[in-house]
């Protein structure tokens, strides 16, 4: 009896293996497009959700046509193909504008910064032109008699008398000889209340 039993049971599951095999058989042949169960079986594809058959369902008696089947599935890759070429598109696009506005930006920075880069040489050729005009003026002034010296002192503005004073320390810095300045602020021909509002003005900005 137990020997029977266990060929039954050996019965049942090579019969079960033998339809396992035989329904995969049928199911990869599907997949290849040789042979269509698809309509048999589609509560069992809906329920392992591989997804509907790519050609129409067959009508009684109608063969299933194999062209039409390949060409459902080559239709639907290229499908999907060509969605995915239009969004890596339009990524692109997207990538290439962005780009586009940062150049342009950059090249606003670039403009402002050649711009700024001409005020600033502007303003130092002008700044060491005005130097040596100061210079030039203060070498004059020290080789002159302090009263025409001051007679032309007196006929500049006050930043400029400031500027040329300053220039004259320096100069007589660098020398090691005896600055002029007080010599011109002391003299007859420099009105008092002006001199002493100079003498205030160079303490304040040394």
């Amino acid at each position: 009896m137990a020997s029977r039993g266990n060929n039954l049971i050996k019965s049942i599951l090579l019969l079960l293996l033998i339809i396992i095999i035989a329904a995969g058989g049928l199911l990869w042949f599907d997949y290849l497009n040789v042979i269509d169960i698809k309509t048999i079986i589609a509560p069992v594809y809906r329920l392992l959700k591989l997804g509907n058959r790519s050609q129409p369902p067959l009508t009684p008696g109608e063969m299933l046509n194999m062209d039409a089947e390949r060409l459902a599935v080559l239709i639907e890759a290229h499908d999907l193909r060509s969605a995915e070429l239009d969004k890596v598109e339009n990524d692109l696009a997207t990538r290439q504008g962005e780009i586009e506005q940062m150049a342009a930006e950059l090249e606003q920075r670039q403009k402002g910064l050649d711009e700024r880069e001409k005020s600033l040489k502007a303003e130092e050729d002008a700044a060491a032109i005005q130097d040596r005009n100061v210079t030039q003026t203060a070498l004059w002034l020290n080789n002159m008699p302090p009263d025409a010296a001051v007679n032309i002192i007196v006929t500049m503005d006050d930043q400029d008398i400031l500027d040329l004073f300053r220039k004259v320390e320096q100069l007589a810095a660098e020398s090691g000889s005896a600055s002029l300045v007080s010599v011109w602020l002391m003299n007859g021909n420099m009105p008092p209340a002006r001199a002493g509002e100079l003498q205030r003005k160079m303490k304040e900005r040394p």
